[in-house]
Order: structure tokens, then sequence, then C-alpha cells
């Protein structure tokens, strides 16, 4: 049995890689300040610890208290458009957070690094599916923040001998299929789960951010990969570690545009998705679509949820059974 810390583990994505973690049989210990995550959807199963990452001092006392064979690092700012209005403090909270946690971890001696990032370093890709060497142009702060944690991450390598893994997460969406976790942001701005309380009528009609994209049905496409699939993709690139760093594209490697995705919900739920339409959304590229060939062929990882039915109706469930999204069981 192995011990890992996951910082951001009461949110969407580190709530279902502390699940994959523990159903593996490894200890794991959750460091998350619950700004955007809730304290209901860490796992009774591991240890949780309050607190920033910017608490130098605090990370200190847990790297001493703990030892650890690899950190997780999902904690962040994530919005988009919150970017687009605060930039400084994305490019800075991201960077420095991340910095502290990754210093502190080398000074415990725990030198493997997983790191949430983003398709969003990308940019407007000039071709898809999007592969791990194509130019990294990020066109709003959020994927500029992440791209410079890369960046010093590689620096750290050959420096101090930190081997990472960038996880350049596409749109993960869905939810536990045994219901134990599933997507609850305070607000929600991720499309499937937007939809899905509208359908319910916990929520006004989806806005629709662009219809006059050059795709198909002139709407956004993106490559939506299913939180389960995504949670094992980061134990998966364990063992690779222990031979340097890598950069992994994780998606599956297909498109959906919004109307494909209201199209699903309704095939569902058997209702229709209420809907207006809208102007784009600043810093929201027309596709994003990858190719996870790459770590498929390093570490033998393989969506099991790759469909968008299926996807959804993991997403759908969820919010059927939990209304109120986490807050019934932070209230028991």
């Amino acid at each position: 049995m192995s011990r890992y810390l996951v910082s951001g583990g009461a949110g969407y994505v580190g709530s279902h890689v502390v699940l994959a973690l523990l159903d593996a049989g490894h200890e794991v210990v959750v460091v998350d300040d619950l700004s955007t995550g809730h304290r209901g959807a860490v796992s009774g199963g591991a240890t949780f610890i309050h607190a920033n990452l910017s608490e130098r001092k605090r990370l200190g006392e847990i790297f001493a208290a703990w030892k650890f064979d690899a950190v997780f690092h999902l904690a962040a700012l994530s919005l988009v458009g919150d970017s687009m209005k605060d930039p400084l403090r994305y490019c800075r909270e991201n960077l420095s957070n991340s910095l502290n946690l990754a210093e502190t971890a080398m000074r415990a001696g725990c030198l493997r690094f997983v790191l949430s990032s983003t398709a969003a370093v990308f940019g407007v890709p000039r071709v898809t599916p999007i592969l791990e060497d194509a130019p990294t142009t990020p066109v709003n702060p959020y994927g500029q923040s992440k791209l410079m944690i890369e960046q010093a991450l590689a620096w750290a390598e050959g420096a101090n001998g930190l081997h990472s893994a960038a996880l350049r997460y596409f749109n993960a969406a869905g939810a536990d299929p045994r219901g134990r976790a599933g997507e609850d942001h305070q607000p929600e701005t991720h499309l499937i789960p937007r939809a899905i309380l509208a359908t319910l009528g916990h929520a006004p009609p989806l806005h629709v951010f662009g219809t006059d994209y050059d795709t198909p049905d002139g709407t956004a496409i993106r490559d939506y990969v299913h939180v389960t699939d995504l949670a094992a993709a980061h134990i998966a690139v364990l063992p690779r570690l222990e031979r340097g760093s890598v950069r992994y594209n994780i998606g599956n490697g297909a498109g959906h545009s919004v109307r494909e995705v209201m199209a699903a919900i309704e095939r569902v739920s058997g209702r229709k998705v209420p809907y207006e339409n809208g102007p784009r959304r600043a810093g929201d590229p027309p596709s994003l679509v990858a190719s996870s060939a790459l770590i498929r062929a390093e570490t033998g990882w393989t969506p099991r949820h790759a469909g968008l039915d299926e996807i959804v109706r993991t997403a759908w469930n969820w919010h059927l059974a939990n209304p109120q999204g986490y807050a019934a069981r932070q209230a028991a």
C-alpha cells in the first residue's frame, strides 16, 4: 500500500481521484481549503486536512507528519471567464501555490508530482486532434497559468530531480458510476451539468455561448472524457514517472458539439433541454479535441466510459439522486 497526497481532493475531479486511489487499496490524505470544493465530496476513507496551499508552514507540517509516495495536485482557480476578468490573480495564485506544494514535496524527498493541467494551454489549435507537441499559445489567463506551472516543473526536473506528469485535461464530465461522487460547482459553469440542471428545472434555461462557430452545427466542439477515466489516468502515469517527466493529453479523441450534448441529454432523460442562444464567450476556442495516443501507448490507459450517452447518463443519475448537490450530505 502506498500513501498519496491529493490537493483539491474535495473538488470534482479531485474527489474522483481520491476514490480511484482508495479503490486501489492506497492511503490518501486530502488537502483542500474548501473555497470551491465540498467536505461531503471527500470519501470517509481518506484523511482530510483543511488548509490552503499558500500556507507554507502548514504544508511543511503535513509533509513532516506523513511520508508520501507521490503528490496529485488538483487545487487551482479554473474558470476561464473569471480568468479573463482577473488575470493577475489567476497567474499569481495558481503558479505560487503550485510552487509552494512542489517545493515542499521536494524538500521532503517526494519526487513524483502529478499536475492537473488543461487543454487551455493550446489556445486555438491549428490541427485537431491535438498532439502533445502542438504549439502552446493560451488565449486566456487560466491556460497561461497552467502552462507556467508546467514550465516551472520542467526546470525542477533538471535542477532537483522532480519527476512530474502534466495531465492536460480536455472536458471532464459524468459522475462516479456507483453514485459516490459527482459534479457540484457554485456557480456551475460546465455544459453537461448546466444542461441537466436546466432540464430538471433546478436552473434557468441553458445559455448556449455562440452559434456561429466554424463547426458543423455552429456550436463549440469539445472532447468529453469521463471523470472516472480521468481519475484512472492519474494512477496509470505513476510507473512512467520512474523514467522521467511526461506531458499527456487526456481525452476520448472524439469531439461533440453543444447541440450534440443537448441531444444526448434528451435521449437519456426523455425530456427536452430548455435553452436560449447567446453570443460567444471571451477566450473560448471553437474546437478542442485530444489525441490521447501517447498516454495509451506508454501506460496502457484507455477510457472505459467513452460513449457520450454513458457519460451523460452517470451525470443525470447523480443529479437525480442529489438534487441539492453535496449540501444534503454536509448538513447530515
